[in-house]
């Protein structure tokens, strides 16, 4: 058994899978199936595609406007170093992305991404309450997580 999330984009599977390939360096396309004659799409348009991120397989489907993304869905993206927390969040909210709060962006097709590093979750578990106190306030204030900034809060400078 295998679980595999499951986007409806509106018209833009191929496009977001040359971003999504342009940022991610493990980026690997998997399956296409293109509409035939006949077809709910244009002939030899995308209508679904499998693609891994990561190591995490997700499939797509150009399914129209009908039903687009909210937050109430993300990927959930956890990075090492504020390097890599830069890098994605540029890519990811260049050409019409959203920054939002504490880590969260939207993408130009309105896909939710939380771009997290691993300090983030290790400050907030400190043993001392008050530290993490500080480092989850901190974190509330921001957009982009800003590691330096966590570990200044949790060591109270």
């Amino acid at each position: 058994m295998r679980i595999t999330p499951f986007l409806w984009y509106d018209n833009n599977v191929e496009e977001a899978m040359e971003l999504y390939e342009s940022v991610f360096p493990d980026f690997r396309v998997g399956n296409i199936v293109r509409n035939g004659q006949g077809g709910p799409g244009p002939e030899g348009s995308v209508m679904m595609a499998t693609f891994e991120v990561a190591g995490q397989q997700l499939m797509a489907l150009n399914g129209g406007p009908q039903f687009p993304f909210t937050e109430a869905f993300s990927l959930f993206v956890s990075v090492e170093t504020q390097e890599q927390v830069d890098h994605l969040w540029e890519a990811l909210t260049a050409d019409g992305g959203e920054e939002s709060q504490c880590g969260w962006l939207k993408d130009k097709f309105g896909l939710s991404w939380q771009i997290v590093p691993t300090a983030l979750t290790e400050l907030m578990s400190s043993p001392d309450r008050e530290a993490s106190g500080r480092v989850v306030a901190a974190m509330l204030e921001m957009r982009k997580i800003d590691i330096a900034a966590l570990q200044a809060a949790h060591d109270g400078q």
